[in-house]
């Protein structure tokens, strides 16, 4: 998949917020590897990924048929918080995402589980951590 350069802001930014992690997890006695989705329904990014979500940094609205930066930082946010599994983060707003956005937003109310990711859904993405110990089963039983 192609993806577009990121702005230099943005990319300082997120080499910024990288290298902040890594020196906090070494400095707390940790390690530099992400155990926020580590578990056998959940499993870590593959190899050279990563889980810092840099593909957008907006609010604009995100709906079920769409695709492109805006997704896929949906979709990264969601596999952190254990929503959705890493293998679904393709850019794509499907049935799968669907799914985890609406169990995400029913799990932060005042949200209202519509799938739509509006404003309110990104500021709760945005500053929430990880809470969910599964992701969502699919497909739905």
């Amino acid at each position: 998949m192609i993806r577009k350069m990121l702005s230099p802001r943005r990319t300082a930014g997120a080499l910024a917020a990288v290298a902040l992690a890594a020196a906090l997890a070494v400095g707390l006695g940790g390690s530099t590897t992400s155990t926020a989705s580590a578990d056998e329904h959940n499993p870590p990014p593959p190899p050279g990924s990563s889980p810092v979500c840099v593909f957008y940094d907006g609010d604009e609205p995100t709906i079920y048929g769409e695709q492109g930066e805006r997704v896929s930082q949906v979709q990264c946010m969601l596999a952190n918080r254990h929503y959705l599994p890493w293998s679904a983060v393709d850019g794509t707003f499907g049935p799968q995402t669907l799914l985890a956005v609406q169990r995400f937003q029913a799990d932060n109310p005042p949200l209202r589980p519509n799938g739509l990711v509006t404003a309110a859904t990104w500021s709760a993405l945005w500053h929430a951590g990880p809470s969910r110990e599964t992701p969502l089963p699919y497909p739905p039983r």
